[in-house]
């Protein structure tokens, strides 16, 4: 049977971890097909989070199935999502935010690209095919366009959408790649592609369906910033051999 690890990363999320987390129940009874675990990333939350997962899966009986890693400091989603991946144990290993903005059912769209021999699936809110329910406010899609075209010019081409928190990856690529990776926060998808093409990677970008849930962990400022910072020092390193 073929084996599915999903890695959430999760910082202040108490409010909607219950919502979300019947959700994945229901993923995990309708995915009978294939063998799934669950492994979430508490980012060093400072309010209930880590908590409230555990008693849902004590009150659930679902140890067997989900798990929570956790440390008391926050790093970052980057460093998140690499604890997550390195603790995979599936042949694939799905990246998924913890609002489930896309629905883990998209997850085959991914698994066809990478049977189709992808080593990397991007889902994507930018492509022909993508179904975009209810789109973020006006300010966010301007910021992400006027991001995509920095991301351009920092040479990491030929994919739309960069910042899609569903990404799909091989075990053994998934290891390999997120081992590389320097970038702690919210950049660190786009050096995931940098990373994934200098080692000659294939990276596929899939569309998926994707719904604005008015939560996210992004703040304009400073975390917008701090993107543009570590965009600047991935350029820098890829000059300099940073990732030999």
């Amino acid at each position: 049977m073929r084996s599915l690890t999903v890695v959430i990363p999760v910082y202040n999320e108490s409010v909607l971890l219950p919502r979300s987390f019947e959700r994945i129940r229901a993923f995990l009874r309708e995915t009978a097909d294939v063998a799934v675990d669950v492994v979430f990333v508490n980012d060093g939350s400072p309010d209930e989070s880590q908590a409230v997962l555990e008693r849902l899966i004590a009150e659930t009986g679902e140890s067997a199935r989900m798990r929570v890693v956790g440390y008391p400091t926050n790093q970052g989603k980057g460093y998140a999502v690499r604890q997550g991946v390195l603790a995979a144990e599936g042949e694939s290993i799905l990246m998924s935010d913890a609002d489930l903005s896309t629905p883990l059912e998209e997850w085959r769209k991914l698994q066809a690209a990478l049977d189709a021999g992808a080593d990397v699936a991007c889902g994507s809110r930018a492509v022909d095919g993508a179904d975009v329910g209810k789109p973020p406010p006006i300010y966010r899609r301007i910021l992400s366009k006027v991001f995509n075209i920095l991301v351009h010019l920092a040479g990491v081409r030929g994919i739309r959408d960069t910042q899609c928190g569903f990404k799909l990856f091989r075990r053994d690529s998934g290891h390999a790649l997120f081992s590389a990776l320097k970038i702690r926060r919210f950049a660190f998808d786009v050096e995931l592609i940098a990373v994934a093409r200098m080692r000659g990677l294939k990276v596929a970008e899939v569309p998926v369906h994707w719904d604005y849930s008015g939560h996210s962990t992004v703040r304009v400022f400073s975390s917008g910033s701090r993107m543009l910072w570590d965009l600047f020092v991935l350029v820098l390193r890829r000059w300099f051999g940073g990732y030999r």
